[in-house]
């Protein structure tokens, strides 16, 4: 039997011949970015009939949704609907095949499995739809639906920062990658977590936080005073000595004034996936660049707590909690005795502070970045599982856990994927509000549902007046009944450019974008950007032009659903 690296090796040289064979062909649709949402772009358009080209600067497809985040972030499950729901389909039927459980059995999985965001083994079970699964079973289910579709798929490309889009007449006529190939097109989607294409084609877009008044908002803006502070926690490198300087990434000032505007953005992590298998166990090794001192708060909170211990087994463990304040990491489990490990509440895995230079960096800064996370996590689970001051039976815990041997074999079994939770977002002729989550505003043009909370992870650490430990938190708030989101949203203004679609990056104010920022969602402003596409190009019009009445129908047909029962 071949092992699965080498099939995917076999599977990725199949779609570059694919590619090469097809380098003549008029491309009707370029898709920039393989995330979840861009495959399933790049799928809608090409069962369409039209010949589309998916773009991924790396070497997997799926974005988030196959580089760890296997517990599913989707809301109301009932919203999740059309490709995106095909899918979770598909993994549901990845999994009922006996031969895809290495490590335990499925009937084993589902009594341990508790009820989470409503898709427990019941619900699973009778829906024939599946939210947890592993990183290889979402990559292997995306490969297989653009293989299917008949769409060709370039790795390894990345879009010329410097000039690689190249505009005629207020469309884009084609695109550069840094190599020099070069991809002329009649629609072009961005489907990147960054907004790389749309930044560099000329759109408007924003970075950061939009001040409260800009649009009627409550939570948009600054958090300057913390719900929760620390007073007995130090902030200094010598606990309660000033002139030894702040820890790192804490501020010397809070935020602006509450509701401001800034660009700052909230924490990125990575959704790490860990196994407790021995035969299937790669050890955490301390890194080499391991900073003591970034662990330093977390070792201090620890010290104030009276009762640490490891989760309980059977539910979402958290590796380390107290009463009531989860630390660290989460163990969100997944099938085959695996994790999605999330951050687990105060000084966990998100790297508070350590996101700005993100958006608008350029590769070699997004890659200092993205190491400094990635030492940042690491270091993390090894401190977990071998620093002293960390309770002895959570450590023995830790010390059972380790990268998974049979997941991202060209990563070092790391994930290759930063959770971007947040970069550039469009201004278009509609964006979408606080406003419209909470039900206070309703658009009439709707292509995909969003349901889950107003949520914004931690922004930033800083100490007051008072010389007092703080963190600004961000936001999980309840949203109203799901919304639709605008087909507006998701194209440019019609003065900027008339042959683009933007799906992760839409049209949203920094507090909408905490509820629509969800994988499934993405997958269905895929679908409809796809569908889109596909009108535009055939009718020979711009994306600003497109009968929405006739996308909405396309969509239906597909049972997508667009709107959601008024109140």
């Amino acid at each position: 039997m071949l092992r699965s690296s080498c099939v995917r090796s076999l599977v990725a040289i199949v779609l570059v011949c694919a590619a090469s064979a097809a380098e003549s062909r008029p491309i009707d649709v370029c898709v920039y970015g393989g995330t979840s949402g861009g495959v399933i772009a790049a799928v809608a358009a090409a069962r369409r009939g039209g010949h589309v080209v998916l773009i991924e600067p790396g070497r997997r497809l799926g974005g988030m949704s196959s580089g760890g985040l296997g517990m599913t972030d989707n809301g109301a499950t009932s919203t999740i609907s059309g490709l995106a729901w095909e899918f979770y389909r598909r993994i549901f039927r990845f999994y009922v095949d006996p031969a895809n459980w290495l490590h335990q059995g499925r009937h084993e999985f589902m009594a341990r499995q508790p009820v989470i965001w409503g898709v427990d083994g019941p619900k699973m079970e009778a829906i024939e739809a599946q939210f947890i699964f592993e990183p290889r079973a979402a990559e292997r289910v995306f490969t297989d639906l653009v293989r299917e579709a008949g769409v060709t798929v370039v790795f390894g490309e990345r879009l010329d920062l410097a000039e690689g889009v190249r505009r005629r007449s207020g469309r884009i006529h084609s695109i550069r990658m840094e190599s020099g190939r070069e991809f002329v097109a009649g629609v072009f989607i961005d489907a990147t977590y960054e907004g790389d294409l749309m930044a560099r084609a000329g759109v408007t877009y924003v970075v950061g936080r939009e001040p409260n008044d800009r649009y009627g908002e409550t939570l948009n803006g600054s958090f300057p005073f913390t719900p929760r502070a620390f007073p007995t926690i130090s902030p200094f490198v010598v606990a309660d000595d000033p002139t030894s300087g702040l820890l790192p990434r804490v501020l010397a000032t809070p935020s602006g004034p509450r509701g401001s505007g800034d660009e700052k953005l909230q924490a990125y992590n990575f959704r790490v996936c860990l196994t407790d298998v021995p035969e299937n166990r790669i050890a955490i090794d301390k890194p080499t660049d391991y900073e003591p001192l970034e662990y330093e708060l977390l070792a201090r909170m620890i010290a104030t707590m009276k009762d640490v211990r490891p989760g309980p087994a059977k539910t979402a463990a958290v590796a380390l909690a107290g009463p009531d304040r989860p630390l660290g990491i989460t163990f969100h489990r997944l099938p085959n005795r695996k994790t999605d490990s999330n951050s687990g509440g105060e000084f966990g895995s998100d790297m508070v502070g350590a996101s700005g230079g993100w958006p608008e960096g350029d590769y070699d800064t997004r890659e200092k970045i993205f190491a400094r996370h990635k030492s940042y996590v690491l270091g993390l689970l090894w401190f977990l599982g071998n620093d002293p001051r960390v309770p002895k039976e959570v450590r023995e815990e830790m010390q059972r856990w380790g990268l998974p041997r049979d997941e991202f074999p060209d990563s070092g079994h790391f994930p290759p994927q930063l959770y971007v939770r947040e970069a550039r977002r469009m201004v278009s002729d509609e964006v979408m509000t606080e406003r419209h989550a909470r039900g206070e505003l309703r658009v009439d043009d709707g292509i995909a549902l969003a349901s889950y909370p107003l949520d914004c992870h931690g922004i930033a650490l800083y100490i007051d007046e008072r010389q007092v430990l703080h963190r600004e938190r961000g936001f999980m708030e309840k949203a109203g009944p799901p919304f639709p989101i605008s087909y507006r949203a998701i194209r440019p203004r019609g003065a900027e450019c008339t042959n683009l679609l933007v799906v992760s990056c839409l049209s949203a104010s920094h507090a909408a974008y905490g509820s629509v920022r969800m994988e499934p969602v993405f997958m269905m402003l895929g679908h409809a950007a796809g569908v889109a596409a596909d009108i535009a190009r055939r009718g020979g019009t711009t994306v600003q032009q497109v009968n929405v009445a006739a996308l909405r129908e396309s969509l239906i047909a597909d049972g997508q659903l667009v709107d959601w029962p008024a109140k």
